[in-house]
């Protein structure tokens, strides 16, 4: 549910009729509503901590028109009360709501007290004696439950009352329970430690309203924790010290001297935790560091005990799977899977066109013969796709393979409950970050080999850490680097240009003889770039390659903002691409309409669609409010109020594209992107594309992009761990 202050959408009063669905989880719940001004029953989707036939609601939401269910009202906002008219009251007691008391004792307890019934309950509870079959014990009950029914409403009218949206108030009442308003009164930036979903900004929020000064100790010490969430979204498992103090100087506005001592009261309860990177002073998010710490522990353990295929003789296997496979490896290839039979662990990293798919296959091959129990996985569904594809082998997201419980959200897999494998290989490694990687690694149970491919000069993971790049550079476990780049694949001029952009040389920008899957396209400003781009993609590569503009086309972007970022490409692209659709909905400031390439930009897990899949609008009901996109093959419903999870996907940025691969990839590099122009960014870009590229821009950015190597740097101490380990 979407949060809303009460004043927002309309209101609906009346009696609960049925309770058709409540989730004691969740809160969610369906009820079947008697509301005022409606002839007929209603039906409210909404959340609540407890919910009862008879009680009386006031909900503030708006109506929406369910594919499957009709007309109903979605509620933000449900504030519940007792009923009171009898009838009301005695289906509220027969509900079961109130323990000790059923539909016979409901009756009873009305004829013999009417509407005064809660009122005996509350001042006068010996009263209940009164009643035929209500002995000490059965009395006992009902006022216990009476007194935690009160304490839900009050905590329910408390949050209400300081702008917490109901979905909310629900999560908060399932975490603290009866104490819940003591909790939120004493230290409200608690939420946004303990409650997924609630961040430091609404915790802040609720903060102000219940009047807690900016510069209070809880404030501070809970904006160092804020500070180094902010970092986190940068890539960064910690700070500098000084760069710390002075991000949460600047977030929090405040004086400086204030922050010192909200750090060291912080760091005093381990909350935070203080190290060195190499000779910095650093300040770590205490989950990270653990993490990381945990990361170096497991790829120990994995990599001191001995292979589960036995030994096998390279000199036999090498010849055997060159005769199976009709392909003779070179040199570097048969070192490699000679270093992968003997290793436990091992580390495949190189570019395109070096043979890192050859090697696994061949691997993969070799030991499915020995009757090697496998698994393959991916950070992403795309990429998960593509190894299925080149390895004929079913490979599965990370999420899939660990089993996400979305209700806990955690995962099934792990320690106590580890994979059934002797070997897991893990693809496009180096967009894994730390938190999912050390999911992973402890799930690996102890017999089982551990195969780890990426390519170090990608792009790092969105997510905090460097994972394979700290792997990598720890010399703790066996790494093969592949650097020679085969004939066939020499002969693209994508691939060379990729590896001369990674070895920090200018790629040939000229118009080449005849036809080749690499070009570059002049522009100097934007204003001439984004014209050019739209006639690339809308008429120039279709007629010339033969592919679809919207299904095998994608722009990728250094970066969203400005006249030739992502944002501003999507809309022009889609004016150009899809400018009369049958319909449209405007939602969060875009525009969906059916033909529409869009992407998703979170994972959703009741949907099973997960950040950057892109899917194609199929449909776009008004009537019903919602609309249908596929995704491979697999139809998706959205209502209206969902859509703020999907983004045209003309357009996408470089970091978003990570894993996967498109028919065409057009990338304008101009000198306004300066702030994102590094070499690993330009590599990715370029190695999205299959069989075309085409850079759109100035030359100048291209010479900027090529020589910045440096990146920015990623405070982690992943690496240490390993060396030490």
């Amino acid at each position: 549910m979407s949060e809303a202050s009460p004043a927002a959408g309309e209101m609906l009063v009346g009696n609960v009729e049925r309770v058709t669905f409540h989730s004691e989880e969740s809160g969610f719940c369906v009820l079947r509503v008697k509301a005022r001004g409606h002839r007929d029953l209603v039906t409210l989707v909404g959340h609540a901590a407890m919910i009862s036939a008879g009680e009386w609601i006031t909900a503030t939401g708006e109506w929406v028109n369910d594919r499957n269910h009709g007309l109903q009202f979605k509620a933000r906002f449900l504030k519940t009360a007792e009923p009171s008219s009898a009838a009301g009251i005695e289906k509220y007691l027969a509900s079961g709501m109130i323990r000790g008391i059923g539909p016979v004792y409901a009756k009873r307890l009305v004829k013999q007290f009417g509407q005064q019934v809660f009122d005996i309950i509350e001042t006068a509870p010996e009263r209940l004696r009164e009643v035929p079959g209500i002995g000490p014990t059965r009395a006992a009950k009902i006022i216990g439950a009476w007194a935690e029914q009160k304490v839900i409403r009050e905590i329910m009218v408390f949050l209400h009352s300081n702008g917490v949206g109901t979905a909310r108030a629900v999560r908060i009442y399932k975490t603290y329970g009866a104490d819940a308003v003591q909790v939120m009164t004493e230290n409200p930036y608690r939420l946004a430690r303990d409650i997924r979903g609630i961040g430091f900004r609404t915790a802040d929020t609720i903060a102000q309203k219940l009047g807690i000064a900016p510069t209070a100790m809880v404030r501070l010490r809970a904006g160092i924790s804020f500070a180094l969430t902010e970092a986190m979204g940068e890539g960064h498992c910690g700070l500098p010290v000084n760069e710390l103090k002075a991000l949460a100087t600047k977030l929090l506005e405040v004086d400086a001297a204030l922050i010192e001592t909200a750090l060291e009261l912080e760091l005093g309860d381990g909350t935070v935790i203080a190290d060195r990177v190499g000779e910095t002073d650093c300040v770590f998010l205490g989950g990270l560091y653990h993490a990381e710490k945990a990361i170096a522990a497991h790829l120990g353990r994995l990599r001191d005990g001995a292979v589960p295929w036995g030994a096998i003789d390279p000199d036999k296997a090498l010849p055997w799977i060159e005769q199976r496979t009709g392909l003779t490896l070179a040199p570097s290839q048969r070192a490699a899977v000679a270093t992968a039979l003997h290793s436990k662990v091992t580390v495949i990293t190189g570019g395109p066109g070096v043979g890192k798919t050859t090697i696994v296959n061949a691997i993969l091959r070799i030991l499915a013969a020995k009757g090697i129990k496998l698994l393959l996985c991916a950070p992403t569904g795309r990429a998960a796709k593509r190894m299925t594809e080149a390895t004929g082998m079913e490979a599965k997201t990370i999420h899939r393979l660990l089993e996400f419980d979305p209700k806990a959200f955690g995962f099934k897999r792990g320690e106590d409950n580890p994979l059934d494998c002797d070997l897991l290989v893990v693809d496009e490694s180096s967009m894994v970050d730390v938190m999912l990687m050390q999911s992973l690694v402890k799930a690996i149970p102890n017999r089982a080999a551990v195969l780890i491919v990426g390519d170090i000069d990608q792009l790092p993971s969105v997510g905090p850490g460097q994972v394979l790049a700290d792997i990598i550079g720890s010399g703790a476990l066996p790494v093969v680097r592949l650097t020679e780049v085969f004939r066939q694949a020499a002969q693209s001029r994508i691939i060379t240009t990729a590896h001369q952009i990674n070895r920090g040389r200018m790629p040939a920008l000229s118009r080449p003889e005849g036809e080749t899957d690499f070009y570059f396209v002049a522009a100097a400003e934007p204003e001439q770039a984004v014209p050019k781009i739209i006639d690339l993609v809308g008429k120039h590569i279709p007629r010339r390659f033969g592919l679809d503009p919207i299904r095998d086309v994608q722009v990728l972007c250094p970066m969203n903002r400005g006249g030739v970022g992502a944002r501003s490409l999507n809309i022009e692209l889609q004016a150009a691409l899809n400018p009369n659709p049958t319909a449209k909905v405007e939602r969060f400031g875009w525009t969906f309409a059916p033909g529409d390439k869009v992407m998703q930009i979170e994972n959703d897990y009741d949907k099973d669609v997960f950040n950057g899949d892109i899917g194609y609008i199929e449909a776009v009901d008004i009537g019903e409010g919602e609309l249908a996109v596929d995704f491979d093959g697999r139809t998706v419903t959205y209502a209206f109020g969902e859509l703020d999870t999907l983004v045209p996907a003309y357009a996408a940025t470089i970091h978003k594209s990570q894993g996967s691969e498109y028919p065409a990839v057009v990338i304008p590099v101009m000198t306004q992107h300066f702030t994102m122009l590094q070499r690993n960014l330009l590599y990715t870009g370029v190695t999205r594309g299959k069989k075309l590229v085409v850079l759109v821009g100035q030359t100048r950015a291209i010479a900027i992009a090529v020589k910045n190597a440096s990146g920015r740097r990623r405070w982690s101490k992943l690496n240490e761990w390993l060396a030490q380990a």
